[in-house]
Formats: structure tokens, C-alpha cells, sequence
């Protein structure tokens, strides 16, 4: 894949100010969510044909790894290691901790998840959004009541014949598009977007590495694209955005175009393994998709597990 321009932080600030021009702050609640209207919802449960349903997400990852140096820790708190089940009834319980903005487990990003400049989404002032007790404003609650909505994945490394994108490639506009003319379709206005970089199955083949050193993602210029097609959500099978950043000065460029200047809740970290084939076996690549993040009210993102219902 030929490698697109690197941008000056002066350079990704007129994108940033271009994109965020683009997106009708005024009115818009929940962001890019006030997209999805309820004749969209009704036309994507239309998109159902066998009633088969694919989870996109990845099981959680509970061992310490090169790209998860604190994963998640599940133990069972009953009952006691060691002492036979009493008689009767009894329960199993156990407890569950995890980061929700790692390298390995899928999540959702809220629109308070970015601060640039001191600001969140819409110019909220950092300072009188986030406490310790979280975040008053912008949390994971906007999305409370589930994201419905048409999915489409857009399969990059098919499009170069790949099975993966190897780390530090940079998805472009013209991926994209290029994506779409193959697969038949249009990405359009309150869709959710899928982006396949090949992330989970060059780690489930090769094994885990160090993301934060070198992963595939979106480059900076192919939010031009999402802000075209007024897109709802963004999500990958990567982090979204690429490391080494195209950027210079800018750790998470993507995440800053997309939740910041955008407001797009952003799902990183997915999986499209099982999805994929199905896909590209059935000859479509629109579906229900309904995502459900916890009801966490001052978060700023929830584990998720989107389902693709086909």
C-alpha cells in the first residue's frame, strides 16, 4: 500500500477546523447520534433476511500481554477456593474489573473521552466537565438507549488482496471508496461504520504485539470521508487510529477528528473475523446492527459487545 503524506500539527489543525465546520453542533444533543433517525432504525431492521446474529466483539482478555499490560481480572467470589458445596442451594458469584481504553478489549468511546486543547466536544471546558466522580456532561449516558442503526463494513485489506494490514499502514479516502465500489454500496447519512484493518487476525495468527509502537488505522485525511457521508458511529478492528500517528505532535489524530471535532462515539478495538465471511460469502455487506454499552452514567465509555444481525 503506497503511504500517504504525514501532516504538520499545522496541517491537522485546518483539517480539525474543517471537519468540525462540518458537524451541526447546534441541535445536536448526542452528536453524530441525532443522525439516526427512527425511519432509518425501521429501514435498517429491514436489512434482516436469515435472522442470524454475529457478535463483534472480542472475548476479554484476562492474561497480561505485549499490547495489554493491564488487562481485565475476573475471580470467582464464591464459593470459597477450596470448600466442598454445602447442601441446598448454593450461588456461583464473581467479580469483574477492567480498563475500559486498553489495546485488546472492544469499547466504546464516549464524546467526553477527548480533550484537545482543554476542551471536549462542542468547546465544553475540560475543567468543569471531569471530576474524579466522572464526567458531569458528554458521558457514555447519551447512548442509554442502545445505538440501532445500518451497519456496513468496509473490508480494506480484501481490497489489496490481504488478509491483514500490517502495522503502521494508513487507511485512505480512496481505501475507502475503493471499498465501497467493490462491495456494491454506499456508505450514507446515520450509518454506522465499520472499518476492517485485519487487527484480530493478524494477532490471532502472529500473536500479540506492541500496538502502541506500530498498528494500522485510519489516516487523518479519510475523516473527510466519515464527515461526507455524515456517518453516526466509527468503529474499527484496531484502535482507528494508526501508530506511528500521520501526525506530528497529535498521539491520536483520529480520535480527535472523530470525537472531538465530529462528535462520533468511536468502537475501537472490534472483531470482524466470524462477520467477514459471511459477508463476503452472501455477496452483502449492510446489516442491523445494535449496540448496547452499559448503563454507566459518568463514564466516558462502556465494554461493548455489537451484534450484526443479518
Amino acid at each position: 500500500m503506497p503511504m500517504p503524506d504525514e501532516l504538520s500539527e499545522a496541517e491537522f489543525r485546518s483539517l480539525y477546523r474543517r471537519l468540525r465546520g462540518t458537524a451541526s453542533l447546534g441541535g445536536r444533543r448526542r452528536g453524530a447520534l441525532d443522525t439516526i433517525t427512527e425511519e432509518q432504525v425501521l429501514a435498517a431492521v429491514r436489512e434482516v433476511r436469515s435472522g442470524r446474529t454475529v457478535s463483534l466483539a472480542a472475548p476479554v482478555e484476562t492474561r497480561t500481554e505485549p499490547d495489554d499490560a493491564g488487562p481485565a481480572e475476573h475471580r470467582l467470589t464464591a464459593p470459597a477456593d477450596g470448600e466442598p458445596a454445602p447442601e441446598g442451594l448454593d450461588f456461583a458469584r464473581d467479580r469483574f474489573a477492567m480498563n475500559i481504553h486498553g489495546d485488546v478489549d472492544s469499547h466504546l468511546d464516549a464524546l467526553c473521552h477527548v480533550i484537545y486543547d482543554g476542551t471536549l466536544h462542542g468547546g465544553i471546558p475540560a475543567g468543569d466537565a471531569l471530576s474524579p466522580e466522572g464526567a458531569s456532561v458528554l458521558s457514555v449516558e447519551l447512548a442509554r438507549d442502545g445505538i440501532v442503526g445500518r451497519g456496513v463494513l468496509l473490508d480494506i485489506p480484501r481490497v489489496h488482496g490481504l488478509s491483514w494490514l500490517e502495522p503502521g499502514s494508513n487507511v485512505t479516502a480512496e481505501d475507502l471508496s475503493a471499498a465501497e465500489t467493490r462491495q456494491g454500496l454506499r456508505v450514507g447519512r446515520g450509518d454506522i461504520l465499520l472499518v476492517r484493518v485485519g487487527h484480530r487476525r493478524r494477532r490471532e495468527e502472529l500473536g500479540p504485539w506492541d500496538v502502541a509502537a506500530a498498528r494500522a488505522g485510519l489516516h487523518p485525511t479519510a475523516m473527510e470521508f466519515v464527515a461526507d457521508r455524515e456517518v453516526a458511529v466509527l468503529g474499527s478492528d484496531g484502535n482507528n487510529d494508526t501508530a506511528p500517528s500521520a501526525v506530528r505532535g497529535v498521539a491520536f489524530p483520529v480520535h480527535v477528528l472523530a470525537v472531538h471535532a465530529l462528535g462520533l462515539h468511536l468502537l475501537d478495538y472490534l472483531r470482524f473475523e466470524d462477520l467477514a465471511p459471511i459477508c463476503a460469502r452472501e455477496g452483502r455487506w449492510s446489516f442491523l446492527c445494535v449496540i448496547a454499552p452499559l448503563r454507566l452514567p459518568a463514564a466516558t465509555g462502556s465494554p461493548v459487545n455489537p451484534l450484526a444481525i443479518l
